[in-house]
């Protein structure tokens, strides 16, 4: 197939990437677009509908991300096989804003829980899905603006393979980043670039060794509990309390490392507070070889009080791995995340792993840097802050009507809220109470991994607000009150 014929439209509401990426969805889900067929290149269909490449990349990482097609190397992109995807005709999914329609199969892989059709069949009308954020104020005007900048002033340099650990001026850039919005303490030469966390963490994994005993917090994020597991790690779940996890639980375990999300925990939203994290350090001080990895996912977005330091600031032993990403800050797209290891580490990458080469290009790597270094990037988060804000706002008013109802944890920062039934109703019953009124909300048990403490009892779910607009807030916590509130 050479191109698609897509009608793009300013005036519809909906932005060029969502437009493109809605069509080629109807387009498979209907079985216009074949098993196995090729879709045109980024490159191609750019140039034939007259938009940005970066626009169409948006759209096929959805698409991606979906599994509704997939990437060969040196081939391109295929139409993924249609079997078990959710709908192939009528009662498509609502198109208004970003909804993660997957297979069964693949959102089990993913662990991100189950979509589908409630009572009827019909689809979800809104999705408080955890796992998105708000694409609609990102700054493309400004993204263009570099990349037509670099790529006019590139020299012969920039299209060199470049540093395994990433182009030096951009780690220099983040270093400066994290000491001062995260107090993180490091060089740039003990920061290492990748195309997110998953090669991170397979890069950690060449590090630290095959025979490791991880610790993770339960519940926790299913994602990097799968990796974990795929490197045949043995995997200790460590019961939460109100703190995170559990100090006396890490030091029963017998595990070589712990990996915990301090600043705002995945899914309870938890923040540790210092004495907790002072027992961490202390137990990974007192051993050689123990270290904690601290995912620090969306630190950026606090709506509350000062901003929580970084589990790696208060390090004095070279103990933490720290780990974030541009995924939540900027874009899921942009596949750049950095991961600082300490010096005894980065000893060992030197000696083992210097010879994998940087998976990310050099001009997206520059790109970022210009829009750091430039100021773009905070201008950027301070106003996504407000819109997150706002929505974070409408959720709790939202729930005003149903205080007696639910205990609220997790909120003031981050994207998503937890919710505590304390009426004994249980998550299958407000899931399922939920998806009658067509709204798409997420169980605690989707995030577990083994037994949770008895203080997260499979009576809790989820609500993340980031790519939901105001008015489908609204609607929806509205819906939910209707059917929670009785």
């Amino acid at each position: 197939m050479n191109d698609l014929t897509i009608e793009l439209r300013q005036d519809n509401g909906k932005h060029l990437y969502e437009q493109i990426y809605l069509h080629i969805r109807r387009e498979i889900r209907k079985g216009k677009l074949l098993q196995g067929e090729k879709l045109p290149s980024t490159r191609s269909l750019a140039e034939f509908l007259q938009v940005s490449r970066s626009t169409v990349e948006l759209a096929y990482d959805q698409l991606l991300s979906e599994g509704y097609i997939e990437a060969k190397p040196y081939k391109g992109y295929f139409v993924c096989p249609a079997e078990g995807l959710l709908d192939m005709g009528e009662g498509m999914p609502a198109e208004d804003g970003w909804k993660s329609w997957k297979s069964v199969e693949m959102e089990k892989k993913e662990g991100y829980g189950t979509y589908g059709m409630y009572g009827s069949g019909k689809a979800y009308d809104y999705d408080f899905s955890p796992n998105t954020i708000d694409m609609s104020a990102f700054p493309y005007a400004t993204w263009k603006k570099i990349t037509k900048g670099i790529l006019v002033d590139a020299n012969s340099e920039i299209f060199l393979s470049g540093s395994p650990k990433g182009d030096f001026i951009l780690r220099e850039t983040i270093a400066r980043y994290l000491h001062t919005s995260r107090g993180v303490n490091c060089r740039p030469e003990q920061i290492i670039i990748g195309a997110g966390n998953d090669y991170l963490l397979m890069l950690l994994e060449k590090i630290l060794g095959r025979h490791v005993k991880i610790a993770m917090e339960n519940p926790t994020y299913r994602r990097a509990y799968r990796i974990f597991d795929s490197f045949a790690y043995r995997i200790s779940p460590i019961a939460m309390d109100g703190s995170g996890m559990s100090a006396k639980g890490l030091r029963e375990s017998e595990a070589d490392v712990a990996y915990v999300m301090p600043s705002h925990q995945y899914p309870t939203g938890i923040v540790m507070p210092i004495g907790r994290r002072m027992e961490l350090l202390k137990w990974a001080g007192e051993k050689e070889g123990r270290y904690l990895i601290e995912d620090d996912y969306d630190s950026e977005f606090r709506f509350k009080g000062k901003p929580v330091p970084s589990l790696q600031a208060s390090d004095r032993e070279g103990k933490v791995i720290y780990i974030g990403t541009f995924s939540k800050s900027i874009a899921p797209a942009i596949r750049i995340g950095y991961m600082v290891l300490p010096p005894p580490l980065l000893k060992i990458y030197e000696e083992k792993c210097s010879f994998y080469s940087t998976t990310v290009s050099r001009i997206d790597q520059r790109i970022l840097n210009e829009f750091i270094g430039k100021g773009y990037f905070e201008r950027h988060l301070n106003r996504m802050r407000r819109i997150y804000r706002e929505k974070h706002d409408m959720v709790l008013n939202g729930l005003k009507g149903m205080e007696k109802d639910f205990a609220v944890s997790g909120e003031n920062a981050g994207l998503h809220i937890l919710l505590q039934n304390r009426r004994g109703r249980s998550e299958e019953n407000l899931v399922g109470a939920a998806a009658e009124a067509g709204v798409r909300v997420y169980g605690l048990s989707e995030f577990c991994v083994g037994e949770m403490a008895p203080q997260w009892k499979r009576d809790a779910v989820v609500l993340g607000y980031a790519s939901l607009g105001k008015e489908q807030i609204a609607e929806g916590m509205e819906r939910l009150e209707s059917v929670w509130g009785r």
